[in-house]
């Protein structure tokens, strides 16, 4: 975020950021998470795929901002004006060394608080502390206003654009205490309707929990009969006894409410942590299996690295001694001429090395732009070693124009490794092994000649330790993983037998915006 915040017109930095801030998202479940800069505007936004996204928009009204600006951790409660959504926003500024460059702001949608309470049988709303009712399970009391609001709270509403300034409406409300910890309340509406209020204060967020607990209009106008008509002291008593005993009872039922509300988020906390552990350690996992992979293919490929490596150094030990000889005998261009060819020599040994050097590192996790043509040449260097040494031929005719896709070199390298590895396995038992390998926009096709994939197969052979090899000769590891590295790059891929014979393997991507190179 902080490179993004410095370059904000880098498109492999946008696109990186706005997948992360996606992905956060749907981990945390929030409705949004955006980043803006010192001005307020949104640069990037888990949104960015939805027409509604905040990219482009501007916050720097909005009070959660200032407070992140200014170093504080901010949170605030606001009726999206664009969305028509009820929101509740946290805020958090993006440091740099001492500077504050950006604003990270993370978006709660209400209603899915709400939709807990919906079927319960009491009734609950939170208010602010203006008594301004912001949230409720009855939608005919959202932005009502429990006393009337002054004109310094309402300017100060609608230059936060906090809540719909023009839906604002006293809600008619009469109280009266019952005792220390439980109110009498009458709201007017289409009907008149009487609950037991108990109130909670939450102090950090300067709100009031309220749970309102209808009481029955013919058991009221019952009580208020017995009143009127003057009932003897006992049934008095009992009366008041039974209102009492009630009293403590709905008192009792909110406590439990809210201890069961505790638990339910102390288990979900606990179940959210334990959840991201796992996945931490299933990345982990999936890079060291693709590390194994990898140095598993250079060890299969140990006889043909040796030739590889050997064949140019006899012949650097020959070109020496020749140039020896032709320096004693004053036969100087000679001696040149065999110089050069060490030279040569020299340079074809650097360029195996890097390939194997480049093959083999670990990978980065993150993606963007990349030449799908150059990640096939680099895998073809790799898988050539192979060739030399247990025969084989790779067809492929390169694209006639440059296509970028979306993912990472090293692990889409890894990916078409594995599959032209795994076709020339199927072909192990014929005479003229031949891959073929095409480009069709932005899929890749490897097909081989082989038996084909045996039907029952084909719907497991990308499970992880599924294999139709011999015993000793692989963990059925290969395909699953590269089947996780092309659905991390949001693709897909998939195998199927080809009419003409053998199997075909095709990964399909997703397409990138080019990579501008500045000319030199």
């Amino acid at each position: 975020m902080i490179d993004l915040l410095a370059n904000p017109g880098n498109p492999a930095l946008v696109a990186a950021v706005n997948e992360d801030l996606r992905q956060t998202a749907a981990t945390v479940r929030a409705s949004d998470v955006y980043l803006m800069d010192i001005s307020g505007l949104t640069i990037a936004a888990a949104s960015y795929r939805e027409p509604s996204s905040f990219l482009g928009r501007n916050f720097n009204y909005q009070t959660y901002f200032s407070q992140a600006l200014g170093g504080a951790l901010s949170s605030f409660s606001v009726y999206g004006t664009t969305t028509g959504e009820r929101g509740y926003f946290y805020a958090a500024p993006v440091e740099d060394g001492e500077r504050i460059v950006g604003v990270l702001a993370v978006k709660f949608n209400v209603s899915a608080f709400e939709s807990i309470w919906r079927g319960a049988n009491s009734e609950f709303m939170v208010a602010d502390r203006n008594d301004f009712v912001f949230m409720s399970s009855r939608p005919d009391w959202h932005f009502r206003a429990m006393r009337p609001l002054s004109d310094a709270t309402l300017r100060l509403i609608a230059q936060n654009l906090q809540y719909p300034i023009d839906r604002i409406e006293l809600l008619p409300i009469t109280t009266s205490p019952l005792d220390a910890d439980a109110r009498l309340v009458t709201i007017e509406g289409t009907e008149r309707e009487t609950y037991i209020l108990t109130s909670q204060r939450l102090a950090d967020l300067d709100w009031t929990m309220s749970s309102l607990s209808p009481i029955g209009p013919a058991t009221l106008n019952a009580l208020q009969s017995l009143l009127i008509a003057g009932l003897t002291g006992l049934l008095l008593l009992g009366a008041l006894l039974a209102y009492l005993l009630k009293q403590a009872r709905l008192t009792e039922a909110f406590a439990k409410e809210q201890d069961a509300k505790r638990v339910l988020e102390a288990a979900v906390a606990d179940r959210t942590t334990d959840l991201e552990t796992a996945l931490g350690d299933l990345r982990q996992t999936q890079t060291d299996l693709i590390q194994a992979g990898k140095l598993s293919a250079l060890g299969q490929m140990s006889a043909a690295l040796s030739h590889e490596f050997n064949q140019p150094l006899a012949a650097v030990k020959t070109y020496a001694d020749n140039a020896n000889a032709f320096l004693d005998r004053d036969q100087v261009a000679q001696a040149k001429d065999n110089i050069n060819r060490i030279s040569k020599m020299a340079d074809r040994m650097a360029t195996i090395s890097a390939h194997l050097r480049n093959f083999a590192r670990r990978p980065q996790q993150a993606t963007g732009p990349l030449l799908l043509n150059a990640v096939v040449q680099d895998a073809l260097a790799v898988i050539e070693m192979r060739l030399a040494a247990q025969g084989g031929e790779i067809a492929y005719t390169p694209p006639k124009t440059e296509i970028w896709v979306t993912g990472g070199h090293v692990r889409l390298q890894q990916v078409i490794v594995n599959l032209i590895n795994n076709a020339l396995d199927a072909m192990e038992d014929q005479a003229k092994r031949v891959v073929t390998l095409d480009v069709t926009g932005t899929s890749l096709h490897v097909r081989d000649t082989g038996p084909g994939i045996e039907h029952d197969a084909i719907a497991k052979i990308f499970d992880p330790f599924f294999t139709t090899k011999a015993p000793g000769k692989g963990l059925g590891l290969g395909l699953s993983i590269s089947y996780n590295i092309v659905s991390d790059f949001g693709g897909t891929l998939c195998a199927a037998n080809h009419p003409d014979g053998g199997a075909i393997f095709t990964v399909k991507l997703q397409r990138a915006a080019p990579i501008k190179v500045a000319a030199q």
